[in-house]
């Protein structure tokens, strides 16, 4: 049961900011974001795919309607709602060996969703189907994923294990020209990039880390072969190792009481203590989420989803934790501003956050035995700093005495590493395996930041010209000078905890735009003019919170304590507004982006 709020009185707010700041100053590195490295290079081992075995084909050089990129939920939503459209040439490339996303290459042990299955997973009402858990375990996820594209015929023509690797539009067709690493050239008249924000495995830049002779591998990678055991532990392999795990986040918290139970020595490296709340897992049955009724997995997301986007609601359906701090987001989150005093605003925040944080702090010294160790556990910050997290084994992984803690942030996180194990301070630490549950490089990769090269109209490179001007588009979607490319994702869009809600409202929107050129035998293509205005509009209201960035403890949600990017990046108003904005939009306004061809379609 966790303890009501504990809300704090002014002289305990002074004390509270100075302690804030001081965790922070302990923890900004000068490199800022520099401090970590991908996993190319000398380093593509990290992201070698251990889970499927590449098999050889020609390379193709045909037509397709639609070719969607990524297939995860996001390119699957896509290929589900082109294909109610009634398009049928729709081919999904993806680089992993079968569809999923993040949940193909994340089956480290312990792996769940930390947002409710019956909003989480899509399409739940369109395939029948009914999680068996309240918060789904990764494979289950997985096993969604490939269930939605059994249904919606999207094997049919997909590319696994393939990668694109340009993008050019060709004048003369009126097609863009796709290119993969395995030779294909072929043509689609349409291009949808669906390949998330979380898709670059990170390693941290510490020196050494090329000369460790133990076993290394990223979480997203997980090698089983070496630990043995399933993504519900049983990790024989690691009944006689020293294991080191660098990272404390939502990932490092699923997997760390794994790793407690089977390795012979287990050591935590944190930089910085999540949150980390109840999570109160349990199996479901139809009666507890209401599936007996039609379109009951439709409107339990839509509550959810106005609940935690602070929109007025009279029964919250799901109930966790996320619902239960919609309160305290409400107040902060650039979705949630309401109009106000700045000055009003930011005291009332302070107020309800130190009231959550000293709760969640006391949660901690409620299940550590040890107080050196509990207090090194507690979070130090505000709580929209770095994305919540949730389980009943993290702390309690924390009393065994095969579980060491090696707070790193006096040196500013790992010093170096050696062939033999990891260097804090003072002490080396010797190891058999380490593992990095350092996460992904977020932020706008691929065709964004040049990775995949598209060429536009004129030979235009899209990053190229948003590294000049800033990134533009059309409600986050299109792009002038280059036709029939839509994006998915949440830049200059809108987003929420529950993202594949908004992935499905992204495909359908995307579905309606290909729909709609195709009836009118047009190209897809906002004016300079309409990008603009949409700009305009998304920064006239965004609310002004570098304050609050600024002082967070540093995280890629503020790109390592150097502040939110500058320029306007997302909608204002929440996913929900959003919504409702472009569905009018395609009832009134839709034409707008229909350029006339220059050429028949056949």
């Amino acid at each position: 049961m966790t303890a009501p709020p504990h809300a704090p009185a002014p002289h305990e707010l002074g004390a509270l900011r100075q302690r804030y700041r001081l965790e922070r100053e302990r923890r900004v590195r000068p490199d800022g974001v520099a401090q970590y490295r991908g996993t190319d290079a000398e380093f593509g081992y990290y992201a070698s795919d251990p889970y499927a075995v590449q098999t050889e084909r020609d390379p193709l050089h045909d037509t397709v309607d639609v070719a969607v990129i990524g297939g995860g939920f996001g390119g699957i939503l896509a290929g589900t709602r082109l294909r109610q459209q009634g398009v049928k040439g729709v081919r999904i490339i993806e680089r992993g060996g079968d569809f999923g996303g993040t949940w193909y290459w994340n089956r480290y042990p312990g792996v769940h969703c930390d947002v409710e299955s019956h909003v989480y997973l899509p399409l739940l009402d369109e395939t029948g189907y009914l999680p068996e858990w309240k918060y789904a375990p990764g494979e289950e996820i997985r096993r969604h994923a490939v269930r939605i594209a059994r249904k919606f015929d999207l094997y049919a023509d997909a590319l696994f294990s393939t990668e694109v690797t340009s993008l050019t539009w060709d004048e003369a067709t009126e097609t863009w020209t796709v290119a993969t690493q395995r030779g294909d050239s072929f043509r689609a008249t349409y291009v949808v990039n669906a390949t998330g924000t979380l898709t670059e495995p990170k390693l941290p830049g510490i020196p050494g880390i090329e000369n460790f002779q133990g076993h290394a591998f990223h979480t997203s990678r997980w090698d089983y072969a070496y630990t043995g055991g399933t993504s519900e532990g049983g990790m024989s392999g690691l009944a006689d190792k020293r294991v080191g795990i660098v990272g404390t986040g939502a990932t490092g918290i699923q997997v760390i009481p794994m790793l407690a139970e089977d390795a012979a020595h287990l050591y935590v490296f944190q930089r910085t203590p999540s949150t980390v709340d109840e999570r109160a897992n349990r199996r479901t049955t139809a009666e507890d989420v209401g599936a007996d009724r039609e379109g009951w997995a439709y409107e339990r997301r839509e509550n959810f989803l106005r609940i935690v986007s602070g929109e007025p609601e009279g029964k919250d359906l799901v109930a966790d934790r996320w619902t239960a701090s919609a309160g305290l987001l409400e107040k902060l989150l650039p979705s949630f501003r309401r109009p106000g005093d700045r000055k009003d605003f930011e005291a009332a925040y302070e107020v309800a956050d130190a009231a959550r944080m000293n709760e969640l702090r006391s949660r901690v010294a409620r299940a550590v035995t040890d107080p050196e160790t509990a207090e090194k556990l507690k979070p130090w910050y505000r709580y929209a700093c770095k994305r919540p997290a949730f389980s009943d084994l993290y702390y309690p992984a924390f009393n065994r005495s095969n579980v060491t803690l090696v707070d790193t942030a006096d040196t500013h996180g790992i010093e170096r590493i050696t062939e033999n194990g990891v260097v804090v301070g003072d002490t080396v630490l010797e190891l058999d395996c380490l593992i990095f549950a350092t996460g992904f490089f977020v932020g706008s990769f691929g065709i964004h930041s040049g990775k995949l090269p598209v060429h536009g109209r004129g030979g235009t490179q899209l990053a190229h010209t948003w590294a000049q001007q800033g990134p533009r588009t059309l409600h986050g979607f299109t792009s002038h000078g280059f036709p029939n490319l839509i994006q998915m994702g949440s830049l200059q869009n809108a987003s929420s905890v529950n993202f594949t809600h908004v992935l499905d409202e992204q495909a359908a929107h995307a579905a309606a735009l290909v729909a709609a050129a195709e009836a009118e035998g047009a190209l897809i293509e906002p004016s300079r003019e309409a990008e603009d205005a949409w700009i305009a509009t998304i920064a006239e209201d965004a609310p002004d919170h570098e304050w609050f960035h600024a002082e967070c403890t540093p995280g890629y949600y503020n790109r390592e304590g150097r502040g939110r990017p500058n320029g306007p990046t997302a909608y204002p108003h929440g996913a929900v507004a959003f919504h409702q904005l472009l569905e009018r939009w395609r009832e009134e306004s839709m034409g707008e982006v229909l350029r006339t061809r220059a050429t028949a379609r056949s």
